[in-house]
């Protein structure tokens, strides 16, 4: 299991149980954690631009893909090029223009926890990141076969199962 994934279930475990124990604290002795509900918006934050990434590599994002099937394979091909260099480029703004973002918030500190607005804003260019590098991995398969890993494991089920 790659570290991607481990620190996904990391946060969302702590999440998870800030938000549970807060409950029972809430409940039980009508007393709260004051930072909980801060600590696990912050942490939501970091798992959607963290888990994008692989959400991607596996296929896992709503994809409009209609216009490519009627099409020839040839230009079908093409336009997934251009698809391709678009997301490219906005994986590329996120990190560009997110590292601008942190380095703006970087002296604001959050109303509970009091910790830099930059650590939570940083999820921006990390996940710009973790997306590039996700893409990478399957942008010729797509391009040219569009495949993603989903389809292997759904191919693998559908065998398995006859």
């Amino acid at each position: 299991m790659s570290s991607t994934r481990w620190a996904l279930i990391l946060m969302l475990a702590a999440m998870a149980l800030i938000i549970f124990a807060n409950v029972i604290l809430r409940y039980t002795t009508n007393q709260s954690i004051e930072w909980a509900e801060e600590v696990a918006r912050y942490l939501m934050v970091w798992l959607t631009f963290i888990g994008a990434g692989p959400v991607l590599r596996y296929g896992g994002h709503i994809a409009v893909e209609n216009l490519q099937d009627v099409l020839p394979r040839k230009i079908a091909i093409t336009l997934r090029i251009l698809i391709a260099i678009v997301i490219s480029a906005f994986f590329i703004f996120m990190m560009v223009y997110g590292y601008i973002y942190v380095d703006r918030v970087h002296y604001q500190l959050t109303p509970t926890t009091q910790i830099s607005m930059g650590w939570v804003y940083a999820s921006i260019p990390i996940g710009g990141f973790i997306l590039l590098l996700n893409w990478l991995f399957i942008v010729r398969d797509y391009v040219f076969h569009r495949k993603f890993a989903a389809d292997e494991h759904f191919d693998a089920t559908a065998s398995a199962s006859l």
